[in-house]
């Protein structure tokens, strides 16, 4: 294995632990920099919302600009956010810190594939992308409860300068191990976005928009789910978020299998039906049981919460592949940028019911979310069942 392949995915893993530490810092950042946890959560949309938004518009101007200064600028700029948010005195400077962060951490996810496709042999670039893509993986099993627990230990603004000097390393590193010669492709925005109208392109993107959307309505607020639903209390939330991990890569390694045997669409049903489940027995947990139980139940439900949550992404990339075979190079980056529009849906959906209602209606409003991705996948099936391509 090209040694550069592993760096690369320690510079996914640690751009991307900033996108899912927040579920266990919230309550630490309202605290510090005044503000509710409501508040706070909506610095994850901003994150989020920028990387989906920032990724294509970042892409497009550099993507004539070799490979490897693309990668060091990315770098330099998510580092220097992350220091911006350590050193933060305000909420608005925080904010301003995830916008920035937000989006080089698409560019860098988005190039750092690009790369690893470079540098691989034809008959190893699946393998190699995938490398790439399991630093983001283990940002939600290991990164983010790492970074939680740090945050608990030593303060959230350590988090962020862990997550810096990570990125540090991996720059000094890639600068100088990196070729020089790895060109970019020039694609206009338009061209970015014009797979969109491909037939089957968009409602596949609406399933993985609203699945996602639902999922981290949950997922972006588990400290308040624990602390204020169940009764736990702050330092249980890495735990929470290790178990979630654990089931998320179970669910990634679990998916391909799952895909080769019973075909993508039907894993993406089972993947919906199951986090439906899940939403509602959670509902149920912090509804009807006393805190103690509650508590309990909710560890316990953690794992296969992520296994379901993370056994979902190949295979919905797999049907929006199927749609589209000849648009593959334009439909991936959209379907990255979506999903981290889902992220920061999920959080404002999230960040507004805590505004107004307490923590234990979160799994509802999931739930009516999820039902509604169900309907929208089924009709997309139908759709490509009665104008088969």
């Amino acid at each position: 294995m090209d040694p550069r392949l592993i760096w690369l995915a320690v510079g996914a893993f640690a751009t991307s632990t900033v996108a899912f530490v927040f579920a266990g810092l919230l309550p630490l950042i309202a605290d510090s920099v005044g503000v509710s946890v409501s508040q706070a959560g909506l610095l994850m949309t901003a994150f989020s919302l920028s990387y989906a938004i920032g990724t294509p518009v970042l892409a497009t101007v550099t993507g004539t600009i070799d490979r490897r200064r693309v990668i060091g600028m990315a770098l330099i700029a998510f580092m220097v956010a992350n220091l911006a948010a350590a050193s933060a005195g305000s909420y608005t400077m925080l904010m301003l810190a995830q916008i920035v962060m937000g989006a080089f951490t698409g560019l860098f996810a988005s190039t750092a594939q690009a790369t690893a496709v470079a540098l691989s042999d034809p008959q190893r670039r699946a393998r190699a992308v995938s490398i790439v893509i399991a630093g983001t993986t283990f940002a939600v099993a290991f990164g983010a409860p790492l970074g939680a627990l740090i945050g608990n230990l030593v303060g959230w603004r350590f988090t962020f300068l862990f997550v810096a000097a990570l990125a540090m390393t991996c720059l000094v590193i890639l600068w100088f191990r990196l070729p020089h010669d790895i060109a970019g492709m020039r694609l206009s925005l338009g061209e970015r976005v014009l797979a969109i109208g491909h037939p089957g392109v968009l409602p596949a993107l609406a399933v993985s928009w609203l699945y996602v959307s639902a999922n981290f309505t949950l997922i972006a607020y588990m400290a308040p789910l624990a602390m204020e639903g169940a009764g736990m209390s702050r330092d249980t939330v890495p735990l929470l978020l290790l178990v979630f991990g654990v089931g998320a890569v179970t669910g990634n390694a679990l998916a391909g299998w799952l895909g080769d045997r019973l075909g993508a669409t039907r894993t993406v049903v089972i993947a919906i039906l199951g986090a439906l489940t899940l939403a509602t027995a959670i509902a149920l947990t912090l509804g009807l049981l006393p805190s103690r139980m509650a508590a309990i139940m909710l560890t316990i439900l953690m794992f296969p919460w992520g296994l379901v949550g993370w056994s979902f992404p190949s295979a919905q990339t797999s049907r929006l592949v199927a749609a589209a075979p000849q648009l593959l190079h334009l439909t991936m980056p959209l379907h990255a940028s979506v999903i981290y529009l889902g992220i920061a849906s999920g959080g404002l959906i999230g960040a507004q019911l805590l505004a107004v209602a307490e923590a234990k209606w979160l799994p509802v409003v999931s739930v009516c979310v999820l039902l509604v991705t169900l309907a929208t996948l089924a009709a997309d099936v139908l759709r490509r069942r009665s104008h088969p391509a």
